[in-house]
């Protein structure tokens, strides 16, 4: 048996979807950290996945986080799959992707991007 790689694991997670949004948890930016060792077996694979939610107070938490386990282990080269969410650093929307963006039809720059607005004041 091969070990899986990266990119089958980021395959899987453009599969797996916030169930309030058409976007994958991948282009969400919610997947912090993919790790990726040896099994015990040492013909397949542990994957660590470290991700977050877009709010602390979101309830869908642990079936985005069982999902990906499930597909995870379904592949022949994964022996478990582990999944951390985590808050620190809190997610923003300035880590979704450009191909999110685009399929959710938001525009959202980068902070040191935006043009300051100067708003005229009758006491000026």
């Amino acid at each position: 048996m091969a070990q899986v790689n990266e990119s089958q694991v980021i395959d899987i997670l453009k599969q797996c979807y916030d169930p309030e949004l058409p976007v994958d948890l991948w282009n969400l930016g919610l997947i912090y950290n993919i790790e990726i060792q040896e099994s015990y077996d040492e013909q397949h694979s542990d994957v660590n996945i470290l991700m977050s939610l877009t709010t602390p107070g979101c309830t869908m938490g642990q079936q985005m986080s069982l999902d990906i386990k499930n597909k995870l282990e379904a592949l022949a080269e994964v022996n478990q799959a582990f999944i951390e969410v985590t808050f620190d650093p809190p997610w923003k929307p300035e880590m979704i992707t450009a191909e999110a963006r685009k399929k959710l039809g938001v525009d959202i720059s980068e902070p040191n991007e935006r043009q300051e607005t100067k708003l005229k004041t009758e006491w000026e």
